[in-house]
């Protein structure tokens, strides 16, 4: 959960590090640190706190060397301290390692090297590394590095350069994702493609136990075994200017009004409106299969897994197929029993989720099919599961995701609606649905269009420090979604609650002090979701309604109300859900959060 970059070229390698930092900020930020090889002298320099803190320790254009490894990180072995940060290095000071991952060994290993006098100068479980380095360097950077982590458990992305071998970085993977960046006289490595993405668009993803040996000329690639390997170039498809704020004052503000463009990417060029059918390129490896699946299990964490619970009821009412959804956290702990064609569908916005990896994992050994629906092209899951869908929705830098949640929502609901086509929808259905879809990016501007009335809600109500978010059959997903919005980024204690399961305890905490925000779209609820209402409004709780545009009975039971324009019912969600999004936004903007990088949260959870 933390981000690397690395640079071997012709230019000075500072600033480009330090902008590399910047991009990945996102990924963490409670410490930074850079070094600086030139020649057989490599300058280090690590804070707490921001890269802004980082960047007040030197003058980069007075920091001369060609090489240079950088990290910002997200603490787990190791309070967020100077000590504690990175680059690590060796006793001498010739190995230095940037690190994402857990070594879980570590405890042991740090035991055997004390007693070879072996002193350690931090908490981390990445001093490890160095040390082990040091220890087998004979003068080939690449077999030190591969008999280090030869010796290591757990997971591991790292970028390694050496006193003694100027011009060389060695980077190995193992869980954790590490990327070559191809350039002109250079090449880059980095745990993301933001960082780097200024500078090239060429790539090459590492695999797990994989290794590169990288020069300003050229990279040869590995396995831990020093087996040859031999991978094409990929070219990444967004540019840098998609990673800027373009005007906005924060990235998660610009991801939510990018929903229009996300949604309609999410469709373009899959829907066949003739034949109410979706056209989903990435499944046909597995159609075959596919088209007879009986039982589906969609995994995923955080907003992805709420993505998942939409997707289930979206499933139930255009398909045959039984749906269940899990915390890929909590998937491999059970006793897993898959029925024949079973396919596993692997939900991530950044496609190297730790927990979803290794569910699918463990659901391929279990004997599994696999899909997943990822943003991020040539990522882990995209590249272990057996097909699949990817967003398209260009980099999302806000920690709390918005226009990722509507675009698997939007395609989830595409391959619910091929595979109904295909077991038990009309074509009338089919033509009917497609032309729903194909509203929502106008759609999903009429919710945006009232920022300003959410915003004057939010003025009301952010002061208020307990919130309950409801919503029935579709809508309650949506209602913890709400709720983990606020939570993220306001810090605001918020829960999300299936609305009939209200009265079985949480109506205790209803009063004047706790605004409900209840999602209540002209859907086949709606009559028992106002009763809801009316049992909060008997004990005078606020309530701020989500409703279908026009809807004068709830307009005139509520205290407030952000209306959204008639959908289908199974579509109200990606819609629904945006209100939410810009509540838990105003809120936070008004407590004065760091709305993109929240406290003890990270964009990336490549850790277990």
């Amino acid at each position: 959960m933390c981000g690397i970059i690395g640079y071997v070229g012709c230019e000075d390698a500072c600033p480009i590090l330090i902008q590399g930092l910047k991009r990945l900020e996102y990924r963490g930020y409670d410490s930074a640190g850079i070094a600086i090889q030139y020649g057989s002298q490599i300058q280090r320099y690590r804070c707490a706190g921001r890269i802004s803190q980082l960047e007040k320790m030197f003058d980069p254009l007075t920091i001369k060397g060609t090489t240079g490894i950088a990290h910002t990180r997200w603490a787990t072995h190791g309070e967020p301290t100077e000590k504690n940060a990175h680059p690590h290095t060796d006793m001498k000071g010739d190995v230095y390692v940037v690190h994402n991952g857990i070594i879980e060994n570590f405890h042991i290993l740090k035991r055997k090297l004390e007693k070879k006098g072996i002193e350690f100068s931090s908490d981390t479980d990445t001093e490890i590394i160095a040390h082990l380095i040091a220890i087998h360097f004979e003068g080939d950077l690449s077999e030190a590095v591969r008999r280090a982590i030869s010796m290591v458990e757990g997971t591991f992305g790292i970028a390694v350069i050496h006193r003694l071998v100027p011009d060389q970085m060695v980077i190995a993977r193992r869980g954790s994702p590490i990327i070559i960046g191809v350039g002109d006289k250079c090449h880059y490595a980095a745990s993301d493609v933001a960082a780097m993405v200024r500078y090239t668009n060429k790539v090459v993803h590492l695999n797990d136990n994989e290794l590169a040996l990288i020069t300003k000329d050229e990279f040869t690639l590995s396995t831990l075994h020093a087996k040859p390997i031999h991978r094409e170039l990929e070219t990444v498809e967004w540019n840098a200017e998609d990673a800027e704020l373009n005007g906005f004052p924060h990235y998660m503000l610009k991801e939510i009004y990018e929903q229009p463009d996300t949604i309609k990417n999410a469709t373009r060029g899959r829907l066949e409106p003739s034949e109410g059918v979706p056209k989903l390129g990435g499944i046909e490896p597995v159609w075959k299969e596919l088209k007879e699946c009986r039982h589906m299990v969609l995994v995923g964490c955080g907003t992805s897994y709420y993505a998942g619970c939409v997707g289930r009821y979206v499933f139930e009412r255009l398909t045959e197929i039984d749906v269940e959804v899990e915390l890929a956290s909590e998937f491999r702990y059970r006793k897993l029993n898959f029925p024949p064609n079973t396919f596993v569908v692997a939900i991530s916005q950044s496609g190297e989720t730790a927990d979803t990896l290794a569910a699918i994992r463990e659901a391929r050994r279990k004997g599994a099919k696999l899909l997943g629906i990822v943003n991020v092209v040539g990522s882990s899951i995209a590249r272990e599961t057996d097909a699949g869908v990817y967003n398209h929705a260009g980099p999302e830098i806000g920690v709390a995701s918005t226009k990722i949640f509507t675009s698997q929502l939007t395609i989830l609901t595409l391959l619910a609606l091929l595979l109904g086509r295909h077991q038990k929808l009309s074509l009338t259905e089919g033509i009917e649905a497609i032309k729903a879809i194909r509203e929502l990016p106008d759609l999903a501007r009429k919710v945006l269009a009232q920022d300003n009335h959410i915003q004057s809600i939010a003025e009301k109500y952010y002061k208020y420090s307990n919130w309950l978010f409801l919503g029935r059959g579709y809508q309650y997903p949506i209602a913890m979604e709400g709720a983990l919005k606020l939570k993220e980024i306001s810090y605001i204690h918020a829960e999300g609650y299936a609305a009939g399961e209200m009265k079985h305890g949480p109506i205790a905490l209803i009063s004047s002090e706790m605004p409900v925000v209840v999602l209540a779209p002209g859907d086949s609820m709606y009559d028992k979701v106002m009763n809801n209402i009316q049992e909060v409004k008997s004990r005078k709780g606020p309530v701020i309604a989500i409703i279908t545009e026009g809807d004068n009975r709830l307009k005139d039971m509520v205290d407030e109300y952000i209306e959204v324009p008639r959908t289908l019912e199974y579509l109200y969600p990606i819609l629904t859900v945006i209100p939410c999004q810009l509540l838990a936004y105003h809120c936070a903007r008004l407590l004065k959060r760091d709305i993109d990088k929240p406290r003890n949260l990270a964009k990336s959870v490549t850790v277990e």
